[in-house]
């Protein structure tokens, strides 16, 4: 079993305080990504059955800007920041340091085997931390390469990649770590956080939900259908920001039905079951969990599936019982039921009526509806007229709020999430003003005007 005992040790050595180390450190870890590129790649198709352009797009090619991004902005991030100075604390100077938390653990999930490890595992490294990652142990084939990396790149004793079931990773929470980042679903995060708890040791916690879109009736149809049917269809819907279900007003909703069938279909030349570009579902368990969901609502369109392959073809349906499991439970594959709506007030107190999503798409070309819906929906983010792309923006923290999770990440927001922001202040050593200092005498007066 793992331990952390020679990761504390040499994170006390000091070694990880040199940004010169960090970044030295980014750099090997991309060229090891680089020398098993096409192993990821085969690993994520052994997997999920992901095409090597989807592989590119959403897991590596997300990596290397990650990278890229903290290998250029590692030192300005480590510099401390000067602040002010109140006048009862004059004279002094004033600044805030990054410092590293110690050693994390990070726990990733199945649906993005690569990137949802390597992601915070760079924003650890670039902000000083050693490092336990524990993969996935549902796609094999892709923590194997990962565990490769790792060793090649790294001494154990600085990061360390750990292999195992649900037994490993509650072994690993009885850790002292000094941070956990867990990925997954609301259900786990709560055992994560209450183990996180019995030791007082902060966690960030990127989980999931029902991301709404809603299409307005001065959307333009065509384009949002087929940027909906693309946020949908990426992996096969197994994705943490993916469009869970669709409101769209009922003035426009059968030529957005219309729409969302003839993106589909000419993505996949009307047959995703046999197509290449097209993932599978990751195993039996959640390939049967979905068609139980599908008992739930009247198929549209789709419906097809392919128990050998593992694959559901993205399905449309229109759902009369909002009570029923498609519409309580994150759906995480390509279901998706269109709900029609009246009014914009009516689709913002359907969403607000529901756990706060990880991710709200809304369709519109009115600024003023674009900005009520911001102002009236909480959501981890937003991506207006399109969906998942507010992701793909390192300079937008990456995150939930309530029910989906709290923390963010990526760029400089991911760098913060793996730092203590110390507070500093240098005190002068020519001057002493006694006014603080008893007898008090009449000084009451002295302060009020100095702390007002």
């Amino acid at each position: 079993m793992a331990t952390i005992i020679p990761q504390k040790a040499f994170y006390l050595q000091g070694k990880t305080l040199s940004v010169r180390f960090r970044v030295e450190q980014l750099k090997k870890l991309k060229h090891c990504i680089k020398q098993h590129e096409q192993d990821v790649m085969d690993a994520l198709a052994a997997d999920l059955g992901k095409s090597a352009c989807e592989s590119y797009a959403t897991e590596l090619g997300i990596v290397y800007e990650e990278i890229s991004l903290h290998i250029r902005k590692a030192a300005a991030w480590s510099e401390p920041k000067r602040v002010g100075t109140p006048l009862a604390a004059w004279p002094a100077k004033s600044y805030v340091q990054a410092e590293p938390l110690g050693v994390c653990l990070i726990i990733a999930p199945w649906n993005y085997p690569f990137q949802l490890v390597l992601a915070p595992l760079i924003a650890a490294i670039s902000s000083g931390n050693c490092v336990t990652l524990k993969p996935s142990e549902h796609s094999p084939h892709v923590a194997r390469v990962i565990q490769t990396i790792i060793s090649e790149a790294f001494k154990p004793a600085y990061v360390q990649a750990v292999l195992g079931d649900a037994v490993v990773s509650k072994a690993l929470l009885e850790l002292p770590f000094d941070l956990i980042f867990f990925t997954g679903s609301p259900e786990v995060a709560k055992h994560v956080m209450g183990a996180a708890a019995n030791r007082l040791i902060p966690v960030v916690l990127e989980l999931g939900g029902k991301s709404p879109c809603i299409v307005d009736e001065d959307a333009n149809i065509s384009q949002a259908a087929l940027r909906i049917a693309w946020g949908k269809t990426v992996n096969s819907g197994q994705t943490c920001i993916a469009p869970d279900y669709v409101l769209v007003h009922r003035k426009i909703m059968q030529p957005f039905t219309d729409a969302l069938i003839v993106s589909i279909s000419r993505f996949y030349n009307g047959n995703p079951l046999t197509h290449t570009d097209y993932p599978c579902i990751i195993n039996k368990t959640h390939f049967n969990r979905l068609l139980g969901l599908m008992r739930d609502g009247e198929v549209i369109f789709g419906g097809e599936h392919n128990e050998e392959t593992l694959k559901i073809a993205p399905t449309l349906f229109s759902v009369k019982n909002l009570d029923s499991p498609l519409m309580r439970k994150e759906i995480f594959g390509p279901l998706l039921p269109i709900i029609p709506f009246d009014t914009i007030n009516d689709a913002i107190q359907f969403v607000n009526q529901r756990p706060k999503p990880l991710a709200l798409y809304y369709f519109s070309g009115c600024k003023q509806s674009r900005k009520l819906v911001s102002r009236r929906i909480s959501a981890g983010g937003i991506t207006f007229n399109d969906t998942l792309m507010h992701f793909t923006n390192p300079a937008l923290p990456f995150g939930g709020v309530g029910n989906s999770g709290f923390g963010s990440y990526h760029g400089k927001s991911g760098f913060l999430a793996f730092s203590h922001m110390k507070a500093v202040m240098e005190r002068a050593t020519w001057i002493d003003i006694p006014l603080r200092y008893p007898p008090f005498g009449n000084k009451l007066s002295i302060l009020r005007w100095f702390m007002k």
